[in-house]
């Protein structure tokens, strides 16, 4: 007899049923009928194994042999044999299997759950500043409580991110960042922090992206699952965009990655009088398995915070967008136990400087340039340590940064009180910290950070007067899933 049935079927039969949705899985009832549906099909193919080895492999067709007389066999004493090798109770019950399997998965496309991916992470954490003479935990604090700060940036987050892909493979994603996320920096009380769509055009490989999505600027992410340390590079927090909101590209072509939006920068609407979005633009390329370089660009319209301009009456006047140009390089090489990251970024934006010309009283341009670079080793496959070095170029007409367009006595940016205006301090710091591995969700982190300026530009709230430098210690708990 022919065997046109092999039992890997019922091993493929029984990954797809345990393939079910979350939903169903959580039914006490069906896993244990799942188990025992489980047991059934290993003894099933265990006694086909038994058959097997005692025939042999399945015979191959015999040879044509002479007509031969044969009387009428006696009636059987069991159940014969399926076509597939099993007995029909057997055959019963691994239909059972398949029409089940099927059942679950219906389910699961009916339900949403096909293509869906659910992650998130929380990372409670502890920050001691020693000039604003405070210390403890930051979790889900608002932004717009005092503003984005390098002592208070993206950490202390509880954040749930929805990846749905369907079946003409268009992926949309949501991710959730309550007062913590890009949104909450740049609208004060949205806990959107993503929330874009890309869709394919004729290959997989090209790409119309839209949406609100967090600026892709420098060689450090935003998350903290991907980010070695607890703050951030000064170039991070003080010359970069916060997100964009437009339409664009993705486009893949071997080991180059190119995207590009036209949008709105740090905004979800545009306000009265302002029409011009920003061109945004990053391109990577993978240079082997270890190495690869990025640059990214804005190029266009954008807020102008400045205040120093009144009218008769004292009123601050408002001003338009005004135009902005933002480049920066970064590289890496990570290998083995080491993991080398750098960055060079320059920018410029129109009558957004500190300090306006002390004859006339106009605005002025802001300039500024920085560097950053980031070394990691591990000590171990869970233990690793960390150093960064930071340096910010912003002398020029009292300095001014990207969003800071006056003199900010927390961060160190702009001219030393009672000093000379037209002079903004230049910013460095340094970053040392390690992260251990708890398990396969949990990190620990740790960070010691110097903040430094070549003018006393840090304010000391404890006796009001002003410093060059700043301590900070942290320490974090990140959970991820």
């Amino acid at each position: 007899m022919m065997y046109t049935w092999k039992h890997p079927a019922l091993a493929a039969a029984l990954v797809a049923g345990l393939a079910a949705p979350a939903a169903a899985q959580s039914n006490a009832a069906l896993l244990k009928e799942l188990k025992a549906l489980r047991e059934r099909v290993d003894q099933l193919e265990r006694k086909l194994r038994d058959q097997e080895s005692r025939t042999g492999s399945a015979p191959a067709a015999a040879a044509p042999a002479a007509p031969m007389v044969v009387a009428p066999a006696a009636p059987p004493t069991t159940a014969p044999d399926t076509p597939s090798g099993m007995t029909a109770e057997q055959q019963q019950e691994f239909n059972r299997v398949v029409v089940k399997t099927e059942a679950l998965e219906d389910a699961r496309e009916a339900s949403g759950f096909k293509g869906l991916k659910i992650s998130g992470y929380m990372d409670p954490t502890y920050i001691y500043n020693h000039l604003q003479d405070r210390a403890g935990f930051q979790f889900l604090n608002r932004v717009d409580d005092d503003g984005y700060n390098y002592d208070n940036s993206y950490f202390g987050a509880a954040v749930l991110d929805l990846q749905k892909e369907t079946d003409s493979n268009t992926r949309w994603r949501l991710t959730l960042a309550p007062n913590r996320g890009v949104g909450a920096v740049f609208d004060g009380t949205s806990i959107v922090h993503e929330a874009s769509v890309s869709v394919p055009l004729g290959n997989l490989q090209t790409r119309f992206i839209a949406g609100q999505l967090p600026d892709w600027s420098g060689y450090e992410y935003l998350q903290p699952t991907l980010n070695k340390l607890i703050t951030h590079n000064l170039l991070f927090d003080f010359t970069l965009p916060t997100a964009y909101t437009g339409a664009g590209m993705e486009i893949t072509r071997g080991k180059w990655i190119t995207k590009w939006m036209v949008a709105n920068m740090n905004a979800s609407k545009r306000s009265s009088g302002n029409k011009s979005p920003v061109l945004a633009y990053r391109v990577d390329y993978s240079r082997g398995e270890f190495k690869g370089f990025g640059f990214a660009g804005v190029h266009g319209k954008a807020a102008n915070f400045s205040e120093n301009v009144v009218d008769d009456q004292g009123e601050v006047v408002p001003q338009r967008d005004s135009v902005l140009h933002l480049f920066e390089f970064d590289a890496y090489f990570i290998r083995g136990d080491w993991t080398v990251q750098g960055q060079a970024s320059i920018g410029t934006q129109r009558r957004a400087a500190i300090t306006p010309d002390p004859d006339t009283g106009a605005l002025r341009n802001a300039h500024w340039w920085g560097l950053s670079g980031l070394a990691a080793y591990k000590i171990t496959p869970r233990f690793e340590t960390i150093a960064r070095l930071d340096y910010l170029h912003n002398k020029r007409h009292g300095g001014g940064l990207l969003g800071y367009t006056a003199a900010d006595d927390r961060n160190g940016i702009g001219p030393a009180p009672d000093g000379d205006p037209e002079r903004g301090a230049n910013r460095y710091a340094l970053s040392l910290g390690a992260s251990y591995l708890f398990n396969l969700n949990t990190t620990l982190k740790a960070e010691y950070r110097l903040d430094r300026a070549n003018l006393p530009v840090f304010l000391d709230v404890d006796d009001g007067g002003y410093k060059k430098t700043n301590h900070l210690l942290g320490a974090s708990v990140l959970v991820s899933f």
